[in-house]
Order: structure tokens, then C-alpha cells, then sequence
């Protein structure tokens, strides 16, 4: 690949040579792709949104309370006891995305990735609505402050915080639950001040973002474009430069209407920069991939543009691996990708069979602490034990009694023999199990215990119970 120079390694692309913010001001994208782009941010902005308030079988959507340790996935609930659960889905999700990283690049990034959807398709559209096109921008930031700066510089940060308020809003009710956000709006936000308070911290996260780190997140804050330098290879599809054709044996040059640039020995690269100058993170995509490109597409669009105006084919940036380009082969299920899918498909299924086999009640019955047996009358030994049950469903469950299903003996609740569990809650309480001696073995034994709802068994739990030593 020609270059006139490789400084472009040594630092990134919003860094100037006084190691200081360069303000990057990205033209307008246009295109086939950026109208694929924007299909797909619509219906992931409506899910983004909506999914707090959707729910299946009483549960919301998709929920991550950090704080009580409940999560939602697609419906499913998961409580503490089901952390593992969590942990396998999370890591599906790493796995599901290195996949893609190793097939097609940054391609999350560029497509589905919250932070450039809002970017791209919100804040920086709304920029594009107040501010103006790039050269409109630039001339913007480089004016004195006068009333046209003012007004624009006003509605922007209102309009900019508007939106990081409803952000926040959405952001909250995955956090807290949907229902709870409703009822702290309803009951006002002075009846609620830390949450209005902590409202008022996401809104300022989202709009520093947004409106001043912007590309800094894909470039120093998120891991994921570390990650890509680890999981790329040559064989991954990647927003690429088709150096070869557009290098040719003397480098890029100017166009000039009318001359033969393959006689003159000079590739199809007319040295436009328009590349340069729509690229949301400033970078020159001809230098190869790079750690700020989050496969957005916008250089493909403007380059085929470009091409066009000039009587050029299309393509000489576009999705391809650095093999296609420089050897022409196509794109091959490689076993790297074929060990990422193993692994994937290997913990998908049994992500399925634990959420099979997982019960809806969950029932933990321990000795209580420091409590020996006592021995009664008629040589009956009785432990006394603490439960806890909790319900992962969105319905009570009425009736609850338990009963000894390994041994011959009786079950004692301290208040109640009967109870309901409420839906998503649990009860605890004391018991009592008494067992006469004959029937025990050995000084330390393993019960089953059976939890019912009226006459049907929901869940089975085991305890030690202690008796006397036996010297049969």
C-alpha cells in the first residue's frame, strides 16, 4: 500500500500534534448503506425503548437490577440463586459477538452498538438539522459569539439534554424496573429526590457523551476496539481500502477529465478525502484498518459516490478481507470461526437445559445455628430448621405445607402449617422435624423434604438432621 507517510500510527485520529482535541466535524452521510443504517437503528431504537415496558408472563422484557441482583432476560427472570444462569448468558453474549468480530469486524459497532445508533442517528442528525453540513459547522465553531451562535449554540444543548433526559428515564427503568419508575413519576419527583437525583446524573453522563466524549468512547473508553486487534486476521470482512486498484504502480492522483490514468500508471483513487471528511472518528480509511473504525459504512457510501461522478466502478472501498483484496479469494468458514461456533452452539444448549430443569420455586432449609437435637418423649429426636422459598413466578402460590419424603416423621411449622408465597417473593420462616430414633441411622443423616402447593410436589430440598450416635 503506497503512502507518503505512517505517522498516522503513531497517534489517533482526534489527537492533534499539540496532543491536544482535534474537534472532528464529519460531512453528512448519504447512501445505500446509511439508508440500510438508519432501518436498522429505527427498530433498535424502538426496542431500545420499549423493552422496559414490554412484558412476558408478568415479567418485564428486559431488566438488570443491579442492586436487588433480578434480572430479566427475554422474559426470564433471574434471582440471585440464579446467578450462574446469568453469568452463562452474559458469556453466550461475548462469544456471540467475537464470532461476528472474527467473521465481519467492527460490524456490532458500526450497526447495532447504543452508542453509535444515538450518535449517528440522533444527536449528530439533530447537529447536522441545527448546525449545518461539515464546511457549515467549521465556519460555526471558527465565528465570534453572536446572536446566530447563540441561538444555535442554546437550542442544541436544550434539545441535546431533552433527549439525554429521556435516555436517562429508559436507562433508569432497566435498572429499577419499569413499574417502579411509573409509580416514582406518578407520586412526583420530590417524594423520590435520590432518584431524581440519580436521574439527573445519568441525564448529565448521556449528554457529556453525546455532546463533548462522543468518538471518544469507541476509541478510549469501550474495550471492544482492543478487542478487535486480537480477534481480526486476514481473512476477516472488514470496511476495507482496495489498495491494489487503488494505488496501481504510482500511487493516487487528482482526477483531470479526459486523461488515461491506467497508461499514466495511477489507480482509480482520485485523492477526493471525501472519505476522510465523512468519517465519524476523522480517520483516512486508506491506511488500512485501524483501532478508531467502527465499520460504519459512510466512506463506503461517499466513495461509490464519488466513483460515480467520475465513471469509475464502485467498490474500491468496501466489505472485504484483506486476503479478497490481495489474493482474491472468497470468504471461507474458517475452523477458527468453526471453534467459536462450537462453543457456542455447546452453551447455548445448555443455557436451554438449565432453563428447563430451573423450578419456579426455589427452596433452601438449613439447620439453625448452633442448635443441637432434642431428644422427647417416646424416643423422638426433633431439629429444628429455617427455610426460605422464593418464587420466580408472577403468581402467588397459595398452600404451601411440607412433608418428609425419606424418612417416617412429622414437620412442625413455628406459626402456620399453611401459607401463600407471593409472586416474585419469598417467605421464610422456622420448622420443626421430628423422627423417631429407630428410624435413623448414625448420628448424622440426610433428609428429603418435599414442598407442596396444596396436594402438588413444586420442589424438593435436603437437610442433615443430627440424633444421638448409634452403637448397634
Amino acid at each position: 500500500m503506497a503512502q507518503d507517510q505512517d505517522n498516522f500510527r503513531d497517534s489517533i485520529g482526534t489527537i492533534n500534534e499539540e496532543g491536544k482535541r482535534a474537534w472532528i466535524y464529519p460531512k453528512k452521510p448519504s447512501g445505500k448503506f446509511y439508508e440500510y443504517r438508519k432501518y436498522v437503528s429505527y427498530v433498535l431504537l424502538a426496542f431500545l425503548f420499549l423493552a422496559p415496558f414490554v412484558k412476558v408472563n408478568g415479567n418485564q422484557f428486559l431488566m438488570f437490577n443491579v442492586l436487588e441482583r433480578r434480572f430479566n432476560i427475554f422474559g426470564f427472570p433471574f434471582w440471585p440463586q440464579d446467578f450462574h444462569l446469568f453469568v452463562i448468558s452474559m458469556i453466550i453474549g461475548v462469544i456471540f459477538i467475537a464470532l461476528f468480530t472474527v467473521a465481519f469486524g467492527r460490524i456490532f459497532c458500526g450497526w447495532m452498538c447504543p452508542q453509535t445508533i444515538f450518535m449517528e442517528m440522533v444527536f449528530r442528525r439533530i447537529e447536522f438539522w441545527i448546525d449545518g453540513d461539515r464546511g457549515a459547522q467549521i465556519r460555526l465553531s471558527k465565528q465570534p459569539w453572536n446572536a446566530e451562535k447563540i441561538r444555535k449554540r442554546a437550542l442544541k444543548l436544550i434539545v441535546f439534554f431533552i433527549i439525554s433526559f429521556l435516555i436517562a428515564n429508559v436507562f433508569l427503568a432497566y435498572l429499577i424496573g419499569s413499574d417502579r419508575l411509573i409509580e416514582y413519576i406518578t407520586d412526583g419527583p420530590l417524594q423520590h429526590v435520590s432518584t431524581l437525583v440519580s436521574l439527573l446524573i445519568f441525564t448529565a453522563v448521556f449528554y457529556f457523551v453525546f455532546a463533548w466524549f462522543r468518538e471518544q468512547v469507541c476509541i478510549i473508553a469501550c474495550p471492544y476496539g482492543r478487542m478487535q486487534g486480537v480477534l481480526l486476521d486476514n481473512k476477516s470482512i472488514v470496511v476495507a481500502y482496495d489498495h491494489k486498484r487503488g494505488e496501481a504502480e504510482n500511487g493516487r492522483k487528482k482526477f483531470r477529465k479526459g486523461e488515461d490514468r491506467t497508461a499514466l500508471g495511477h489507480g482509480d483513487c482520485i485523492d477526493c478525502f471525501q472519505c476522510v471528511n465523512v468519517c465519524p472518528t476523522g480517520i483516512d480509511i486508506r491506511n488500512g484498518t485501524q483501532l478508531e473504525c467502527v465499520n460504519c459504512t459512510a466512506c463506503i457510501d461517499e466513495c461509490d459516490t464519488i466513483m460515480e461522478k467520475v465513471n469509475l466502478p464502485k467498490g474500491l472501498i468496501r466489505y472485504a478481507s484483506e486476503d479478497n483484496i490481495e489474493k482474491k479469494s472468497k470468504f471461507k468458514f474458517t475452523p477458527r470461526l468453526k471453534g467459536y461456533t462450537a462453543v457456542l452452539v455447546i452453551l447455548t444448549g445448555i443455557l436451554i437445559g438449565m432453563l428447563f430443569l430451573r423450578n419456579e420455586v426455589e427452596a433452601n432449609i438449613l439447620r439453625l445455628p448452633g442448635q443441637l437435637y432434642e431428644h422427647k418423649e417416646g424416643n423422638i429426636i426433633s431439629n429444628v430448621y429455617t427455610y426460605k422459598l422464593v418464587n420466580k413466578t408472577t403468581k402467588d402460590i397459595p398452600d404451601i405445607s411440607f412433608k418428609l419424603m425419606s424418612h417416617k416423621g412429622t414437620i412442625n411449622l413455628v406459626r402456620h402449617q399453611l401459607f401463600t408465597v407471593p409472586a416474585q417473593g419469598l417467605a421464610e420462616g422456622t420448622l420443626f422435624v421430628e423422627i423417631n430414633n429407630s428410624a435413623l441411622e448414625g448420628d448424622k443423616n440426610k433428609l428429603s423434604i418435599g414442598v407442596y402447593s396444596g396436594d402438588k410436589l413444586i420442589e424438593t430440598a435436603t437437610a442433615r438432621f443430627l440424633a444421638p450416635r448409634s452403637y448397634k
